[in-house]
């Protein structure tokens, strides 16, 4: 049931997309990458898809005073571990079956570099757990606006992820507005690993990597001190 609903939220979310550029001629402006237009728009739905479903998976996992962690055996990297790579493994699925779906009834297609494109769809589902287990870490401490600040940043990222222009045709005071975010540089990557005529020159492939593991670090800081001083009565204000 949960790669059915990935499948199908992935297939309105194309849907809504393809529909919203066609409704504003971008398609017929020749304003995408030259290739096939729906794996264009592919490409920034799936990275999209993986990195907020990640940040929702790690920070939504069972905190230090969940009564499981009171199990010996059991502490919370195994749960964020657990969350992450169940977030991967069905966003993945997913991903494959729509390819497959899309390339044996609709249209065949050949992508330059599968392994690089699959290895930028991995840099967004990781920067998205490093966003998750930070906000995670401090979820105990101010859990009310934490909650508030990841919806923001999912809502954000349908326009700062740039999964709806490719980041060669921005003007440099518009690309300051987005390079900022990982999942804008995971996107533009893969479009370049996807299509033999596309060049990203405006975004970089480690950059999202290294955001991940400093935010990753931290959160892993955070959460150790947190365990430390873990509280029952957290979790009535949860």
């Amino acid at each position: 049931m949960s790669l059915v609903t990935e499948v199908v939220q992935t297939a309105v979310f194309l849907l809504a997309f393809l529909l919203i550029f066609e409704f504003l001629g971008i398609r017929r402006m020749g304003g995408a990458i030259r290739g096939d237009f729906v794996l264009y728009i592919m490409t920034g739905i799936f990275l999209f898809m993986t990195h907020i479903k990640a940040v929702g998976a790690v920070f939504g996992a069972d905190g230090p005073t969940s009564p499981m962690m009171q199990h010996s055996p059991m502490n919370t990297i195994i749960v964020l571990v657990s969350a992450a790579l169940g977030s991967l493994y069905i966003q993945t699925l997913a991903m494959l079956l729509v390819l497959l779906v899309y390339h044996v009834f609709f249209s065949t297609f050949e992508i330059y570099d599968p392994v690089m494109a699959y290895g930028a769809f991995l840099a967004a589902w990781f920067s998205g757990c490093a966003i998750g287990m930070a906000l995670y870490a401090l979820k105990p401490w101010a859990p009310a606006f934490v909650n508030i600040f990841q919806m923001i940043i999912q809502r954000a990222n349908m326009i700062a992820s740039g999964k709806m222009f490719v980041a060669n045709s921005l003007p440099p005071s518009m690309l300051q507005m987005f390079d900022w975010n990982p999942l804008f540089h995971c996107i533009d990557q893969a479009r370049g690993f996807t299509f033999i005529n596309y060049y990203p020159r405006n975004s970089d492939f480690f950059y999202p990597i290294l955001v991940s593991i400093v935010l990753l670090m931290i959160g892993l800081l955070v959460e150790y001190y947190t365990r430390k001083h873990a509280s029952s009565s957290w979790s009535a204000t949860s």
